[in-house]
């Protein structure tokens, strides 16, 4: 692969990174070594207590761990002693609602505090904690709390009405914590299950408690990830995930003590928990985080006033801001950057150059999955690097790329990226699945799902999905979450969705509708169904795109397909149709 090396700028230079050579490190990693940053208690574990426990009991106890922005502007700042106090008055709540170890807490709120130190505190009591992205409507909610059969659910009063809609069909659930004024909170019912106000209670619990530690493959925390088939997963990843996340945080990231750090990612997706909440933290770093939207002049204003030095972003949003324009930049005193890094999607080679131009500083693209629970494979801070390759791998981690029998590739190959499974962060469990998680092992492989090659150099570069999945502004979708979403409208007897490239969000989602007799396609039915899936699906899952017709290509079996539809829409060859049913 031809590219012209970014090698280090003059501000990469003036800094000792914490992977001083990837070789030597990669090389001389052990399992043993890694652990070495990780507390463990007679062969036992805790994430949350690595995350942030430790260190509320150590010399940064008073140290601010996080900067906290709101929607409207306010701002409150935490140290590691008052966020661990704040989640162990959590766990003790937990406690007190008769939450055990194994059951499954789950988090719908926006970007508030109670969000971060709920999740540690759920961890704290061996209970299971998972994250829902506050866009969900109420189809997505139901999905995940009824797959999941999870006891609690957190919300806020904004997003109360979206829980209380399905609550009556969750027979696990039994309680409701609201944050917002404990008065509001009390007026609202949903029978059958117990609404009570989360700060009132909190505020009742002691300040102490006794963490729990965990089997190192005790659940910790679960998330849920789209396929091409079927409802959401539950991906379940283990106590033990936090020694890989610290390791990524730190040689990745390059978080020091000194830093400010800045995810912009959402806790709803893998990112906001691994390296916002777990590695980030256990890293000992000082964070931002915000609960206000996108917006350029914001985000460069957050970055100045904080005096941000890390900045960890997604392509998506590197894209809009860079078609906000170069000027933009100037005004805003943006020196304290030192190091940068993308996620969630691939990232192109012009905003690498971009971020070079303006910044001074190129992100560094990274890769990995929600099953794999922390970053695989990254461009490092003492690595050239190679304008639109993922990097190498981390230490600890076996990547190759793997032909369908399961032959190791050389280089130059095109084939499936696939790495040898056991790394500490691995998923333990699709939950409830077990033949769906199987399946993810081929030829003693974890197979991705992503096709790409390797270069002679070592690097890696991603070439597709090796399925429908669709990857919009970094958010995977699966198609037939929306396709199913889209015929519970009454106007719409048939759906095939599929990703189609954009340069901005990487790709949008592109619906190809069959009208139900009686109905016509209009511009104003395109604008009611996008509605009508943000509101029952999620925000980002609607087809910007929708094109009525008349019938949809299928196997013989009824399976739609998608492939044929993205051929015909991109250009491309359609391929073998010998299990098409006339089209």
């Amino acid at each position: 692969m031809k590219s012209t090396l970014i090698k280090k700028t003059k501000k990469m230079v003036n800094f000792t990174p914490n992977m001083e050579n990837y070789n030597s490190i990669y090389n001389n990693h052990t399992l043993a070594e890694a652990k070495k940053d990780i507390d463990f208690f007679k062969g036992k574990i805790n994430a949350a207590y690595n995350a942030i426990e430790r260190h509320a009991n150590s010399w940064r106890k008073n140290k601010i761990a996080l900067y906290w922005i709101g929607a409207e502007g306010e701002t409150i700042n935490y140290t590691f002693r008052e966020l661990n106090e704040l989640s162990n008055q959590f766990a003790n709540s937990l406690h007190s609602l008769k939450v055990v170890k194994g059951d499954r807490v789950f988090f719908f709120l926006t970007r508030l505090p109670q969000l971060y130190y709920g999740f540690l505190g759920t961890l704290k009591t061996g209970a299971i904690s998972g994250t829902m992205f506050a866009a969900f409507g109420p189809q997505a909610i139901e999905d995940r709390l009824g797959n999941s059969s999870a006891k609690v659910v957190v919300t806020e009063l904004q997003l109360f009405e979206r829980i209380a809609s399905v609550a009556p069909k969750l027979p696990h659930l039994k309680v409701i914590l609201v944050v917002g004024d404990p008065k509001k909170v009390a007026k609202l019912k949903v029978p059958g299950k117990k609404v009570i106000a989360l700060d009132e209670l909190s505020a009742q619990q002691s300040k102490e408690y006794k963490t729990l530690m965990m089997k190192p493959d005790d659940p910790a925390f679960m998330l849920y990830t789209s396929g091409t088939t079927g409802k959401p997963k539950g991906v379940v990843h283990a106590h033990k995930a936090i020694i890989h996340e610290h390791l990524s945080a730190k040689y990745v990231l390059d978080i020091k003590d000194e830093d400010v750090y800045w995810c912009t990612a959402d806790p709803g997706w893998v990112t906001g928990v691994a390296y916002e909440i777990l590695g980030s933290w256990s890293n000992g770093a000082t964070e931002v985080i915000t609960n206000g939207k996108f917006s350029p002049e914001e985000w460069y204003k957050i970055i100045q006033d904080y005096k941000v030095t890390i900045w960890y972003t997604a392509p998506t949003a590197i894209r809009m801001l860079q078609a906000s324009g170069d000027k933009l930049v100037k005004k805003y005193d943006l020196s304290s950057l030192r190091y940068l890094a993308s996620v969630g999607e691939p990232l192109n080679p012009e905003p690498i150059r971009w971020g070079l131009k303006v910044f001074g500083l190129p992100f560094h693209d990274n890769w990995w999955q929600t099953e794999t629970g922390g970053i695989l494979i990254a461009n490092y801070a003492c690595m050239d690097i190679k304008p639109g390759s993922m990097g190498k791998p981390l230490p600890g981690i076996t990547a190759e790329i793997v032909s369908d029998s399961g032959q190791v590739l050389g280089p130059n190959k095109e084939g499936n990226l696939s790495i040898k499974p056991g790394w500490p962060s691995m998923m333990q469990k699709i939950w409830m699945r077990p033949n769906k998680y199987k399946s993810y092992f081929e030829h003693g492989w974890y197979i991705s799902g992503d096709r790409a090659f390797r270069d002679k150099d070592g690097y890696f570069w991603f070439i597709g999905r090796a399925d429908d999945v669709i990857k919009t502004s970094g958010e995977r979708v699966g198609p037939f979450e929306v396709e199913s979403a889209l015929v519970e409208h009454p106007s719409c007897i048939e759906a095939g969705v599929i990703g189609k490239p954009d340069p901005l969000r990487g790709e949008i989602i592109k619906a190809f509708v069959k009208l139900a007799p009686g109905f016509k396609g209009s511009e104003n039915l395109k604008k009611e169904l996008q509605k009508f899936i943000k509101r029952h699906l999620a925000g980002h899952a609607y087809p910007r795109e929708i094109e009525f017709v008349d019938k949809l290509p299928k196997t013989r079996s009824g399976k739609i397909m998608r492939r044929l539809l993205k051929a015909r829409e991109l250009g491309l060859p359609i391929g073998d149709t010998s299990t098409l049913e006339e089209y």
